[in-house]
């Protein structure tokens, strides 16, 4: 029997090809929902009968139906006999939405397609099991890499009750992310920038240092935001934000947290909060804000991804402690010398002490070099 009689058949046979292309759409639609589901993950679902889309649908944010019962709702009756390929493992427990499994064995569909289990070792394989004693197909691991990295920062979130903290650091091939004046308008391309608003929009907070504040007084916010709304963070250790800055000033100051230690000014506290902005006072670490103490109470808050944009104090102690999880560096062909602020300001290691990352994507952006990494 060739391909194509296979598709005209009833039953649901197996093609890893196909299986692996409509996951890609499955992860496609998932993608729609990064930066907007936390505390829950981003995750996408399509319908599939003989061959043809028949609905997909994703996640959209914390309350709103799960991707497989929006794509089984706009399926309909039709679903019965198709397959169902969803990015992560089918809820199976009530929370604020009835379990997934529930709806997907009144649809009827004959066969499940999940990329990756439940990280929660709560729930991980039940919704799976539970679906094949049901008499239901379920394969697993199609497109496993793909979702393995989209649904990173929950499996952070889940495992160890923290967001997974991603540092964005825009450099010269000398390692500069400013001239000896401050100056770093612009360092990098456009192309690469572009790739930045995509970073910013996937993220649920985007934190900085006080120092990038007094220099730059960025929005943070990701332009075009396309339905994004994330926490602005600044670490501030003694509140010396100016409130004439623009994350005090703008409509979505209630999104802006300010970090700082219990040496900060009460007074400029006190000015601070009549913004509207939160202020969050931290543990203190060598004077600074305690940031491992600071992850952890975004956690609680139900944070599941930080970009960190700099600057070069705030990078190089995240570095030094370990805090990093994802590494982007975008590099550019030029030098500033000796005399620029160095990508992680103010560190140093012996050659037997450095910290290591280990390289997993190379690119070319624009004129720029986009290098990704991962803790090593």
């Amino acid at each position: 029997m060739n391909r194509a009689n296979k598709k005209t058949v009833g039953e649901n046979i197996p093609d890893a090809q196909e299986d692996a292309r409509w996951m890609r759409l499955a992860l496609e639609w998932a993608e729609r929902g990064e930066g907007t589901t936390r505390p829950n993950p981003p995750v996408g679902a399509v319908v599939v009968k003989r061959g043809q889309l028949l609905a997909a649908g994703y996640h959209r944010c914390a309350g709103a139906e799960h991707a497989e019962r929006m794509a089984l709702r706009k399926a309909g009756t039709a679903a019965r006999g198709a397959t169902l390929y969803v990015t992560l493992e089918p809820c199976s427990t009530h929370g604020r939405t009835p379990p997934c499994t529930d709806c997907i064995l009144k649809s009827g569909v004959s066969r499940v397609v999940v990329a990756i289990p439940d990280p929660n070792p709560k729930h991980y394989r039940r919704g799976i099991t539970l679906l094949r004693r049901a008499g239901i197909a379920v394969t697993t691991g199609t497109g496993r890499n793909e979702a393995q990295a989209m649904l990173a920062p929950f499996k952070n979130y889940i495992l160890e009750g923290k967001p997974l903290l991603s540092l964005k650091m825009a450099m010269t091939a000398d390692g500069m992310i400013a001239d000896s004046l401050g100056e770093s308008r612009w360092i990098s391309g456009p192309e690469a920038r572009k790739v930045v608003q995509c970073l910013r929009r996937t993220a649920d907070a985007v934190m900085v240092g006080v120092g990038t504040v007094l220099a730059d007084d960025p929005s943070l916010l990701p332009r075009p935001a396309l339905g994004r709304k994330p926490w602005r963070i600044v670490l501030d250790s003694h509140a010396r934000i100016p409130l004439s800055a623009q994350v005090l000033n703008d409509k979505y100051t209630a999104q802006t947290l300010l970090a700082v230690t219990d040496q900060a000014d009460r007074k400029k506290i006190r000015r601070v909060e009549r913004t509207g902005a939160i202020v969050l006072v931290c543990q203190t670490e060598n004077n600074r804000v305690d940031i491992a103490d600071l992850l952890e109470r975004l956690g609680a808050m139900g944070l599941l991804h930080v970009l960190c944009e700099g600057g070069g104090s705030l990078a190089g102690e995240l570095v030094k402690r370990s805090l990093v999880d994802r590494l982007y560096l975008f590099i550019a062909p030029c030098f500033l010398g000796t005399s620029g602020v160095h990508v992680l300001q103010g560190t140093r290691w012996d050659m037997a002490y450095k910290p290591e990352f280990r390289w997993n994507e190379m690119h070319l952006v624009g004129k720029d070099s986009l290098l990704i990494s991962k803790r090593k």
